[in-house]
């Protein structure tokens, strides 16, 4: 059975992605996971993904291994237990002034002693606020923890990444297609290009079957028109 691995950054939601593919795909085998430690484009790398969806700050990490197509921004906030300073800001605080609280680093906080949520009860404490994505906020939420979107932040980026030296390409390019907005009828989806150039082969097949016929057709024509050989006239005796 044919499959697709692909992984994505802790936040990302590629879940109505996966399922149109699915729909259209059911005989493949389509395995997803998050990642939330380490590098998620080592996983190309390693060729354990075909796929990864990524977050990045800046400059595209597309490269001469891999390809990056970006999909969407999303912007920072600042997490902050309740009571806190933040709270009392109705939608965004200016960066001078988150900047001026203690900072917790998620880097602290590896999935070996509990990840984000273990941050976020830090953050819960009132002890330090957290900066990060709006969908990581979202997807960690607690109701002891509020969350304003930052004035002057640093959005980032979420792309797809894919290896260059890809070689069964046919998979990976419907799903990227799906991933791009394009529907099953798209022409410049894989599978549609695919049934459009064999039904452009079988019609040039088609057409040049009828012509190579009318050409047989028209010289039998032209041959049963040809005068029969002319007979020769008696001679005269003198």
């Amino acid at each position: 059975m044919q499959k697709l691995r692909i992984a994505y950054a802790t936040g990302v939601t590629p879940g109505k992605w996966m399922d149109r593919f699915q729909e259209r795909y059911p005989a493949i085998e389509l395995k997803a996971w998050r990642l939330d430690e380490g590098e998620i484009l080592d996983l190309l790398a390693n060729g354990e993904a075909d796929a990864v969806f990524v977050r990045y700050r800046g400059d595209s990490p597309k490269d001469a291994t891999r390809h990056v197509i970006p999909l969407y921004e999303e912007l920072e906030v600042v997490c902050a237990g309740k009571d806190h300073d933040v709270e009392y800001f109705e939608e965004s605080v200016p960066l001078e002034t988150v900047e001026s609280f203690p900072q917790l680093d998620l880097a602290d906080y590896p999935e070996s002693v509990g990840g984000i949520p273990v941050a976020m009860e830090v953050v819960a404490s009132g002890a330090q606020v957290l900066r990060t994505t709006q969908s990581i906020a979202r997807l960690f939420a607690r109701k002891d923890v509020v969350v304003r979107f930052i004035e002057g932040g640093s959005p980032t980026q979420v792309g797809i990444a894919w290896p260059t030296a890809t070689e069964d390409t046919a998979l990976l390019e419907e799903f990227i297609g799906i991933v791009r907005g394009r529907t099953a009828s798209s022409s410049r989806q894989t599978s549609v290009r695919n049934q459009e150039q064999k039904a452009k082969r079988v019609n040039e097949q088609k057409k040049a079957k009828a012509k190579a016929q009318a050409k047989a057709k028209q010289q039998a024509k032209s041959s049963s028109k040809k005068p029969q050989g002319a007979k020769a006239k008696p001679r005269k005796h003198r």
